[in-house]
Protein backbone atom coordinates (compact mmCIF):
# COMPACT_ATOMS: atom_id res chain seq x y z
CA UNK A 1 0.00 0.00 0.00
CA UNK A 2 1.19 3.54 -0.74
CA UNK A 3 -0.11 7.04 -1.23
CA UNK A 4 -0.06 7.61 -4.99
CA UNK A 5 -1.35 11.20 -5.34
CA UNK A 6 -2.23 14.20 -3.23
CA UNK A 7 -4.31 17.04 -4.67
CA UNK A 8 -3.50 20.72 -4.60
CA UNK A 9 -6.32 23.00 -5.75
CA UNK A 10 -5.00 25.82 -7.96
CA UNK A 11 -6.39 28.79 -9.90
CA UNK A 12 -4.68 28.03 -13.20
CA UNK A 13 -3.19 24.82 -14.60
CA UNK A 14 -0.40 26.37 -16.65
CA UNK A 15 0.85 28.76 -13.95
CA UNK A 16 0.85 25.87 -11.46
CA UNK A 17 2.73 23.59 -13.88
CA UNK A 18 5.29 26.35 -14.40
CA UNK A 19 5.80 26.83 -10.67
CA UNK A 20 6.16 23.16 -9.85
CA UNK A 21 8.40 22.30 -12.81
CA UNK A 22 10.55 25.43 -13.06
CA UNK A 23 10.69 26.78 -9.51
CA UNK A 24 10.61 23.47 -7.62
CA UNK A 25 12.20 21.20 -10.25
CA UNK A 26 9.35 18.67 -10.40
CA UNK A 27 8.66 16.60 -13.52
CA UNK A 28 5.43 16.96 -15.46
CA UNK A 29 4.18 13.36 -15.44
CA UNK A 30 0.84 13.84 -17.15
CA UNK A 31 -1.23 16.63 -18.67
CA UNK A 32 -4.26 15.12 -20.38
CA UNK A 33 -7.80 16.24 -21.20
CA UNK A 34 -10.43 14.92 -18.84
CA UNK A 35 -14.02 15.54 -17.83
CA UNK A 36 -15.72 16.57 -14.61
CA UNK A 37 -18.34 14.27 -13.11
CA UNK A 38 -21.02 16.17 -15.00
CA UNK A 39 -19.17 16.13 -18.34
CA UNK A 40 -17.43 19.53 -18.44
CA UNK A 41 -13.85 19.67 -19.72
CA UNK A 42 -10.93 19.77 -17.32
CA UNK A 43 -7.34 18.52 -17.31
CA UNK A 44 -5.61 15.71 -15.45
CA UNK A 45 -2.29 17.30 -14.44
CA UNK A 46 0.26 15.35 -12.39
CA UNK A 47 3.71 16.54 -11.26
CA UNK A 48 6.25 14.92 -8.96
CA UNK A 49 9.79 15.35 -7.73
CA UNK A 50 12.32 13.40 -9.81
CA UNK A 51 12.52 9.82 -8.58
CA UNK A 52 9.59 10.15 -6.15
CA UNK A 53 6.76 7.64 -5.92
CA UNK A 54 4.10 10.03 -4.61
CA UNK A 55 2.92 12.73 -7.02
CA UNK A 56 0.79 15.87 -6.86
CA UNK A 57 -2.45 16.24 -8.81
CA UNK A 58 -2.92 19.89 -9.75
CA UNK A 59 -6.68 20.43 -9.82
CA UNK A 60 -8.14 23.72 -11.05
CA UNK A 61 -10.76 25.06 -8.64
CA UNK A 62 -14.30 24.34 -9.84
CA UNK A 63 -16.86 26.54 -8.14
CA UNK A 64 -16.85 28.93 -5.21
CA UNK A 65 -16.24 26.31 -2.51
CA UNK A 66 -13.10 24.98 -4.19
CA UNK A 67 -11.92 28.50 -5.09
CA UNK A 68 -12.11 29.38 -1.39
CA UNK A 69 -9.74 26.48 -0.62
CA UNK A 70 -7.00 27.68 -3.00
CA UNK A 71 -3.98 28.47 -0.84
CA UNK A 72 -5.63 27.37 2.36
CA UNK A 73 -6.02 23.63 1.97
CA UNK A 74 -4.57 22.93 5.41
CA UNK A 75 -6.07 25.83 7.34
CA UNK A 76 -2.88 27.90 7.35
CA UNK A 77 -0.62 25.11 8.63
CA UNK A 78 2.34 23.67 6.80
CA UNK A 79 0.71 20.79 4.99
CA UNK A 80 3.31 19.65 2.46
CA UNK A 81 6.91 18.57 2.98
CA UNK A 82 9.62 18.55 0.31
CA UNK A 83 12.73 16.65 1.38
CA UNK A 84 15.97 17.30 -0.51
CA UNK A 85 19.47 15.87 -0.24
CA UNK A 86 21.24 19.23 -0.63
CA UNK A 87 19.28 21.82 1.35
CA UNK A 88 21.52 24.80 0.55
CA UNK A 89 21.50 24.14 -3.21
CA UNK A 90 17.71 23.64 -3.27
CA UNK A 91 17.13 26.77 -1.19
CA UNK A 92 19.40 28.85 -3.45
CA UNK A 93 17.78 27.51 -6.66
CA UNK A 94 14.26 28.06 -5.35
CA UNK A 95 15.05 31.56 -4.09
CA UNK A 96 16.58 32.46 -7.47
CA UNK A 97 13.41 31.14 -9.15
CA UNK A 98 11.28 33.52 -7.08
CA UNK A 99 9.85 31.09 -4.53
CA UNK A 100 8.56 33.03 -1.52
CA UNK A 101 10.07 31.79 1.73
CA UNK A 102 8.02 32.93 4.72
CA UNK A 103 10.40 31.57 7.36
CA UNK A 104 14.17 31.55 6.87
CA UNK A 105 16.31 28.41 7.09
CA UNK A 106 16.97 27.07 10.55
CA UNK A 107 18.46 23.93 12.02
CA UNK A 108 16.27 21.60 14.06
CA UNK A 109 17.07 18.18 15.58
CA UNK A 110 15.52 16.54 12.48
CA UNK A 111 17.52 18.66 10.00
CA UNK A 112 17.46 21.96 8.11
CA UNK A 113 14.08 23.53 7.40
CA UNK A 114 12.62 26.63 5.75
CA UNK A 115 8.94 27.36 5.06
CA UNK A 116 7.79 28.47 1.61
CA UNK A 117 4.54 29.16 -0.23
CA UNK A 118 3.52 27.34 -3.39
CA UNK A 119 1.84 29.05 -6.35
CA UNK A 120 -1.54 28.80 -4.61
CA UNK A 121 -0.30 30.06 -1.23
CA UNK A 122 -0.15 26.73 0.61
CA UNK A 123 2.70 26.38 3.11
CA UNK A 124 5.45 23.80 2.59
CA UNK A 125 8.52 22.79 4.58
CA UNK A 126 11.72 22.48 2.59
CA UNK A 127 13.62 19.83 4.55
CA UNK A 128 17.22 18.68 4.34
CA UNK A 129 19.79 16.85 6.43
CA UNK A 130 21.25 18.54 9.50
Amino acid sequence: MRIDLVTIVVDDYDRAIGFFTRALGFELVEDAPSLTGDGRPKRWVVVRPPGAATAVLLARADGDRQAAAVGNQTGGRVGFFLRVDDFDAAYARMTAAGVEFVRPPRTEPYGRVAVFKDIAGNLWDLLGPA
